[in-house]
């Protein structure tokens, strides 16, 4: 007889204990173990414990090449093995990353951990890959859920989900239910119709109920202008700022700003001192009606000035064509003319932020690459071992999103101007716009023209990020893509990048996308895209949700009001009157606590439990990697200490692997 050890270690189970037995067969180049039923004491296999067990053949079976694993029937029961290891007699051993849960009476095949493209596997094996992805591509199918957006997957209903893409007892769906739900029905109770706030004091004591460092420090700095200006680098959206040479010919400016101060705007242009953030793309929009009570939504251009390390705001106007009733707001107007203006430009961010960049560009950009990975990709491909990590329970948060957040009677619906029929639509011009460049930081930063503006804390963690995470994937990919031909000829990555630009962009060739990769570099910008996009850009636009839209007023949901078409009638009154009610405001808050919150079971960038390469080669990139994310979190730390309100949302330490939440 010839024995072999089989270690395997438990992740997870459902229940957290599993009274039955697991079976497991070995295959070998020179043939296959009987069937074997691992007996073990009770709990064996019980989330967090390991097992070792022995498999006698009655011969050597060769090169250990996959093994299958099952459970015995027991209805309603889960098992995720994690890493199983096989060690021959001759000491050599085998690693077999499963992390894939295991139905009653299913049986799985798992090959060795070895990554491989298609072109260096024997005609046995490549059909093991053909039937692994025929089986993914009938669990994950595509959907359509509004025309004009994204594809998503198929999911009648949340346990329709498969489970490796769900987490244990649903704690999203758990963290919704116990933080933001409970935040929202507390503050619901506090405020008992949809009254109008009669002033910013009567907002403080529900804010106050639930406060955070950094949304303490918004509270008292939401007036300032070089706040105001402050975020468009380093708040919840750093998305929308660009410098320019030139004014938009609908913003007349040119002879009002500056009109005390012997600076020129031409002039400051011409140094590159002047910045402008524009929302053209909200213009005509159909907006909500909450309440019975039809909103509104500005679509307006906001012009920036840099003075040495700081940008100030010095002039806005509402509404993209210039008129009578469409004046340019300025700092020197009274007081409560410059304070609605600003309101009126942060509900225009909020809605921009919330649906373009949030939503779209990170939860359903993410859902597609997820969706096509595991459709296309076996999991011995080494592209889907170094993406699988950012796929982690984001069709799980997507599907909830779509039943909780923005469908028909779903809460996003109940507090936001673009909430509504005016939401798919919305969705559609926003991806419409989209490109590639603008998905890739370093691109986006020069496209904007913000490589050197300084104190922009959202850019340099950013960018460092990118780059250390481009290296990763470099030299990762460098292991399996020799050269370009190996690119070209690797089908299973082909059909995933094609069904990226059918599903993901709809085919739309403006937006730059690749519809096929030709060269190595090609395929690690594009890896390095959705890795970052998967965790970094979702924590730059997610994380601080609460800490910069808690306090209201410095991120209206909404306004009830239309944009002042004069200058010099706007009084106190009228800016409560056009702010959000207790009502909305309520629901805004709650919301967006339970999206600022991570679920229980999170997992960070650094964290490198589940091991899916096992070579030497990419397990010492993988350590290089984590050596400098702890790098980069230890300077943001030190750097963060130096300034009045850190920027901690792209610390890896706190960066989310995928979109989860």
């Amino acid at each position: 007889m010839v024995d072999y050890k089989v270690t395997i270690w438990t992740e997870d189970a459902q229940p957290s204990f599993l009274l039955h037995s697991v079976y497991i067969t070995l295959f070998g180049t020179e043939g296959e173990s009987e069937c074997m039923i691992l007996r073990q004491w009770i709990h064996t296999f019980s989330k967090g414990n390991k097992s070792t067990s022995t498999v006698s053949c009655f011969k050597d079976i060769g090169e250990i090449t996959s093994i299958k694993l099952g459970k015995s029937k027991l209805s309603l029961t889960q098992w995720l093995p994690g890493m199983v290891e096989v060690e021959s007699p001759t000491g050599k051993v085998y690693k077999f990353p499963v992390y894939h849960w295991i139905a009653s009476d299913n049986v799985d095949t798992f090959r060795e951990g070895k990554a491989v493209l298609d072109k260096d596997e024997s005609s046995e094996t490549g059909e093991l890959r053909k039937k692994e992805i025929q089986e993914e591509q009938r669990v994950y199918c595509w959907d359509v859920y509004k025309d004009r957006m994204p594809r998503c997957v198929k999911a009648d209903s949340f346990l329709s989900l498969p489970q490796d893409d769900r987490s244990t007892l649903s704690s999203v769906l758990m963290t919704f239910s116990s933080d933001g739900k409970a935040l929202l029905l507390e503050l619901l109770a506090f405020v008992t119709s949809e009254t109008n706030w009669k002033s910013f004091d009567d907002i403080e004591p529900m804010y106050k109920r639930h406060v955070t460092p950094a949304s303490e420090y918004v509270f008292q700095h939401w007036k300032e202008d070089s706040f105001f200006a402050y975020q468009f680098l380093n708040g919840i959206n750093p998305m929308v700022i660009k410098r320019i040479e030139a004014l938009p010919e609908n913003f007349l400016v040119a002879d009002k700003v500056f009109q005390n101060d012997p600076v020129d705007l031409n002039t400051e242009m011409e140094k590159g001192n002047i910045f402008l953030c524009d929302y053209k793309i909200l213009d005509k929009v159909t907006t909500n009606t909450i309440d019975g009570k039809k909103q509104y939504l500005a679509a307006p251009l906001v012009l920036l000035h840099q003075i040495e390390d700081r940008m100030m705001p010095i002039a806005i106007q509402l509404k993209q064509n210039p008129g009578q009733d469409n004046p340019v707001f300025l700092p020197s107007d009274s007081e409560n003319d410059w304070l609605l203006a600003k309101l009126y430009v942060r509900s225009a961010d909020f809605n921009l932020h919330e649906l373009n960049y949030h939503l779209l560009r990170t939860h359903l950009l993410a859902e597609v690459f997820a969706v096509a990975l595991k459709r296309n990709l076996p999991r011995v491909h080494p592209v889907y071992k170094l993406l699988v990590r950012h796929t982690r329970h984001t069709l799980q948060i997507n599907f909830l999103a779509r039943h909780i957040l923005i469908s028909e009677e779903g809460v996003f619906n109940k507090f936001a101007a673009s909430g509504g029929e005016g939401l798919p639509h919305l969705i559609g011009k926003f991806l419409s716009n989209l490109t590639y460049k603008s998905l890739c930081i370093p691109d986006d930063i020069e496209d904007r023209g913000l490589k050197d503006v300084k104190n922009f804390y959202y850019k340099e963690d950013g960018l460092n990020l990118w780059n250390i995470m481009h290296s990763f994937v470099t030299k990762i990919l460098g292991y399996y893509y020799t050269d370009d031909g190996v690119v070209q000829k690797d089908d299973e990555l082909q059909n995933w990048i094609k069904e990226i630009f059918e599903h993901g962009f709809l085919k739309k060739e403006e937006t730059g996308i690749p519809q096929k990769f030709t060269t190595v570099s090609e395929l690690v910008k594009f890896v390095t895209m959705v890795m970052f996009t998967c965790s970094a850009q979702h924590a730059a636009v997610n994380s601080g949700q609460y800490d910069f839209y808690g306090w209201m007023p410095n991120g209206p949901s909404t306004m009830q009001e239309p944009p002042p078409t004069k200058k010099g009638e706007v009084t106190k009154a009228r800016i409560m009157g056009a702010l959000p009610d207790a009502r909305t405001t309520a629901f805004n808050m709650g919301t967006v606590w339970a999206l600022s919150t991570p679920p229980s079971d999170a997992k960070f960038l650094p964290d490198f439990k589940e091991e899916y390469f096992t070579e030497d080669g990419p397990c010492e990139e993988i350590q290089t990697f984590k050596s400098q994310l702890q790098d980069l979190s230890n300077n943001i730390t030190k750097r963060n200490k130096t300034i009045e309100l850190p920027y901690t949302y792209l610390d890896p330490a706190c960066v989310e692997w995928s979109v989860d939440i």
